[in-house]
């Protein structure tokens, strides 16, 4: 029988050919201003026998979401612990403002659009354009990051939330040998519904009973190698909690200063939540970080805790312009299904033990992409560099030892976000972000440096430098591969008054 990987080889991958992102790796001593944010100068050690890793998946949880982020309303102590005691990274992105494309870059180290997996599964929103077409799974010819280690010996568990695919692309098919609580919807309390999931007693809350099967395999596999993949529903709508909790945060939400000001403000031609206060999210929130605790606490009681790197990373940026809008991801802009920061920058936190400084912040962009071949270099794994094509390792971040670097991050969303983001592109060289529009041809430029909730434009400003990153934009695209929107003619309308993604009215880009 030809193996995955045998059958991968011989097939032509999307995009295959296409120029790898450059990177630059300086000597310490030419980063000094970087090395003070990341990691230090202590020497990194590797712990005995071979590193199991969990990573801990949230859905739609925003930027501030943490207090080690700033939430000034959120609770997360052991959350909060785990930054305390790894490397916590400031602009860490998502590589969508939507959750299957960046699962998807997290599996395979590729950008969505080279795997022309570019939408949520299941989205076909259309309007001044009819949106691109995409993948509805993950393709099998793609090897994992479940494969990668189930192929080097590691135990391998996925819990939660795939959206990957229906059955047949399910993640037991890819490198995953115990799948629980897969896809089974939404629900939030049992009897849950889910044919991966048995129901627990009459109110169990799905946060919970995630992190107690994560546990039970702990106990298992405690001889390890493993790889824990927890992915919580949590905090995807619909938003509900454990009704103590919602309580205590009504409580805490009455007791906020009346100066704080209306809970909303007008930008983007909608209501975007600007503050902070909703009891119920914040229940939710409590309940992953006391999930995370729980797992803390296992590693401890096991003899784990110095032999277990553990990632914590959202799906995509806080759900603030629609469908209830529960949470504010100020001072970033806009939230999930926007390309602007309040989309796609998210909370990152990486434990190595004896090797990420415990309590280092890192200021450098990274992206979802990243992590497969992070992952392969911490576990001291071959790399596969024709499958995480489009991911950088973050090992000389994480040790202190370096800077990688590459030109720019990109992102390509080629469809209309159930929260009101157009299609566009966005791509982020340094300091600066180049944000385009493909309904009107319209860039928007920001200093993200100066400027981190994007309020001021700079393209008509500096034309030179928007234009030389819409080139950069353009020859990426170009270079993956990706699938462009194409003119609707049933289309008639004028654009929605106030949107500025959607000011500048002129014909689709073609390439």
């Amino acid at each position: 029988m030809v193996s995955k990987l045998n059958r991968r080889m011989l097939l032509k991958a999307s995009g295959a050919g296409a120029a790898a992102i450059a990177l630059r790796c300086l000597a310490p001593g030419a980063v000094a201003p970087w090395l003070a944010g990341c990691g230090g100068s202590r020497a990194a050690r590797t712990p005995a026998g071979k590193l199991n890793f969990i990573f801990i998946l949230l859905d739609d949880m925003g930027w501030r979401d943490l207090a080690c982020y700033g939430s000034p309303f959120y609770e997360t102590p052991a959350i909060d612990r785990l930054a305390a005691q790894g490397m916590r990274f400031t602009d860490g992105y998502a590589a969508c403002p939507v959750c299957s494309p960046t699962r998807a870059s997290i599996m395979t180290g590729k950008y969505p659009a080279r795997l022309r997996l570019t939408e949520f599964i299941g989205g076909r929103k259309a309007g001044k354009l009819l949106p691109a077409p995409y993948l509805d799974h993950l393709p099998l010819e793609e090897v994992t990051l479940g494969e990668a280690f189930k192929e080097a010996g590691y135990a391998t568990f996925l819990a939660g939330k795939w959206h990957l695919g229906g059955k047949a692309y399910y993640p037991d098919r890819q490198g995953f040998e115990t799948i629980v609580g897969v896809d089974g919807g939404m629900k939030r309390f049992s009897p849950y519904k889910n044919a991966n999931l048995p129901d627990g007693p009459p109110g169990e809350y799905i946060t919970d009973r995630l992190t107690e099967e994560s546990l039970k395999f702990l106990d298992a596999h405690r001889a390890g190698p493993f790889l824990l993949y927890l992915s919580h529903y949590a905090v995807h709508i619909p938003i509900e909690a454990k009704e103590e909790m919602v309580k205590r945060f009504k409580e805490k939400a009455a007791g906020l200063p009346a100066d704080l000001g209306p809970r909303f403000a007008k930008d983007l031609g909608r209501e975007v939540r600007v503050v902070q206060d909703h009891a119920a999210y914040a229940a939710m929130i409590q309940s992953v970080d006391e999930c995370v605790g729980r797992l803390m606490k296992k590693l401890d009681e096991l003899g784990l805790a110095d032999s277990t790197a553990i990632v914590f990373m959202s799906d995509n940026g806080g759900l603030s312009t629609a469908e209830g809008s529960p949470t504010a991801n100020v001072p970033l802009r806009a939230g999930k299904g926007w390309l602007y920061e309040g989309g796609i920058r998210e909370p990152l936190i990486v434990k190595w033990p004896g090797v990420a400084r415990a309590g280092s912040v890192c200021q450098e962009p990274v992206i979802s992409n990243d992590f497969y071949p992070t992952m392969l270099e911490m576990a001291g794994l071959p790399l596969r560099p024709e499958q995480h094509a489009d991911g950088v390792s973050l090992v000389p971040l994480l040790k202190g030892a370096g800077v990688p670097r590459r030109e720019a991050l990109f992102w390509h969303y080629p469809h209309y976000s159930n929260q009101g983001g157009g299609p566009g592109g966005a791509v982020r060289a340094g300091d600066f972000k180049l944000i385009e529009d493909y309904e009107y041809n319209h860039l928007e430029l920001y200093n993200l440096k100066d400027d981190i909730g994007e309020k001021n434009d700079l393209a008509a400003r500096m034309p030179e430098k928007a234009e030389a990153l819409r080139k950069l934009l353009h020859d990426w695209r170009q270079s993956v591969g990706a699938v462009m929107p194409a003119p609707n003619p049933d289309f008639a309308r004028k654009p929605p008054a106030g949107t500025a993604m959607r000011t500048s009215p002129a014909e689709p880009i073609e390439e």
